[in-house]
Order: structure tokens, then sequence, then C-alpha cells
């Protein structure tokens, strides 16, 4: 096994090109997944100088600092709060607009779709600042309202193309079965249209709750200073704290995502996102 560690050996025995196929995928694993271990590192580092690999000291030093800070903790429950609020409130208002999409036809069906791609179209910074006007107009700056309309223009396509292709997916004949055994069109609907539906509506919201906990530009500019989410309070990090802080702030940004990436693993598929951005 230790032989093979030697290039010399290990280009001989799988051949020029699994040689290069072998060191370019190392190069790429080493790009993406290098910082986040560094960052890994780093979170549990009571002592980390340069240019040491590994931290020479391990331990929880500046866990218990970060959550020393009133303010940071304060953010950490501001941005879960704001997320669950945007994920709800996305499917109550996204997922009927989605299933009239997918089974009503009607003029300009299309163009209705292709109007929720235009946020995500252009740069945030220009359509922030165009809100922020009819913001201050309507006195939402500084408002939760108007932290979670910022957070939600930022879901809305996720949460009304694919639930809208997984309401396609669903046969007609299927609901019509259930009519013709008895059942309303509610009880159709929760019984059968939204159990089948239901892995693209999962993936939705999770693109939602996800796309919440990492909004800040929008944040910035309406919420503060009353809300704080961990995403602006991240900027603060950065610049005032030792980088061991923000490697723990860092990482309890990313496991939440992990844990909801893990939970909604069977739902998450090439062929169900592909489907999702399909105009039918």
């Amino acid at each position: 096994m230790f032989k093979m560690l030697n290039p010399r050996r290990f280009y001989h025995a799988v051949g020029k090109r699994r040689f290069w196929e072998f060191i370019v995928l190392a190069a790429f694993l080493l790009f993406f997944y290098g910082p986040m271990v560094n960052m890994f590192m780093l979170a549990f580092a009571n002592k980390y100088d340069a240019p040491s690999v590994f931290p020479q000291a391990w331990g929880f030093k500046y866990w218990r600092f970060v959550f020393s800070q009133e303010n940071l903790v304060s953010s950490i429950g501001q941005s879960f709060l704001i997320a669950l609020i945007t994920m709800v409130a996305s499917m109550l208002i996204c997922i009927p607009a989605a299933y009239s999409i997918a089974r009503f036809k009607y003029p300009g069906r299309k163009a209705f779709m292709l109007s929720f791609l235009l946020t995500n179209a252009f740069p945030k910074l220009g359509i922030y600042t165009s809100i922020g006007i009819l913001f201050y107009k309507y006195n939402l700056m500084g408002t939760l309202l108007g932290v979670v309309i910022i957070h939600m223009i930022n879901s809305m396509m996720f949460m009304v193309w694919l639930p809208s292709s997984a309401f396609r997916a669903v046969h007609r004949q299927q609901e019509e079965a259930a009519r013709d055994v008895g059942a309303g069109p509610v009880r159709t609907f929760f019984s059968v249209t939204l159990p089948i539906a239901w892995p693209g509506i999962a993936v939705a919201t999770m693109h939602a709750f996800i796309g919440s906990l990492g909004e800040s530009v929008g944040t910035l500019m309406v919420g503060l200073p009353q809300y704080r989410t961990m995403m602006t309070e991240m900027y603060g990090v950065i610049l005032d704290f030792p980088a061991t802080a923000g490697a723990v702030f860092a990482l309890i940004i990313v496991i939440p995502n992990l844990i909801l990436l893990f939970i909604m693993r069977k739902y998450i598929s090439a062929d169900n996102m592909a489907r999702g951005f399909k105009m039918g």
C-alpha cells in the first residue's frame, strides 16, 4: 500500500490517463474542501500559529468566547426565526401560485413564471436600492416584515418553479380517481396531490430556509440596526474578533445547512432540480 504513495510507482500502476485524472481530482478536492477543513480546524483550535499545518492546542476556547457575546447569540436566534418565518410565508404564498401554474392554462402563464427569474437575473444591490425607496415610503425599514419580504424575494423563484414542476408530475387520473370515490377538492389535494408532489416542495422549502440564513446584503440595508442576523454579524466578526472566533461563527452557520441537506438528501436529485426549471 505504502509503495503506491510513490508517484512514479503510482503512475506506472494506473497508467498515464488515470494518473492525470487523479491529479486533477486531487487538486479539485483540495481547492473545494481545503478551506472548509481549515475552518473546522480553526474552530476547534485554542492555539493555531503559522506556519504550522495543524493547531498547537485543541479545545473549545473560542466557542465559549462566541457564546459569551450577547450580540452574536441574539443574531443566531434572529437568523433562525427569520428563516422559519420566511419559509412558512413562502409556502403559504408560493405553493398556491405554483399549483395554479401547473393546473390551469391562462394567457401570460409562462411570462408570469419568467417574472420570478428577474430577481435573480440582475445585481441584487440595484434591486435592494429600488426596494429601499419603497420601504421608506411605507415605513418598512427596520421592521421584521421588511426583512422577511427581502428574504422571500430571493426564494420565490425556487418556491414557485420547483413545486410547479412537482404538481405537473401528479397525473390528473390519480386526482380524478379520488374524486370518483367521493373525496372533495380539498381532501383530494391534501390526500393525493400534496403527498405525491411533496419531494419537489421539500427541496424548494429547503432552498428558502438556507437562502434566508445566507442573506446578508438585503438584511443590512433593510434590517439594521433592529435586526442583526448571523450573516450581517459575520462582517463584524471578521473585522473585530480573532480569526478563530470567525471560524466558530462560520461553522455555526454551516452546520444547520449540512443537517438540512442530510435530512432532505432523498429528495435532492439532479432529475428533480432539472424538472423544476422546465417551463411546461
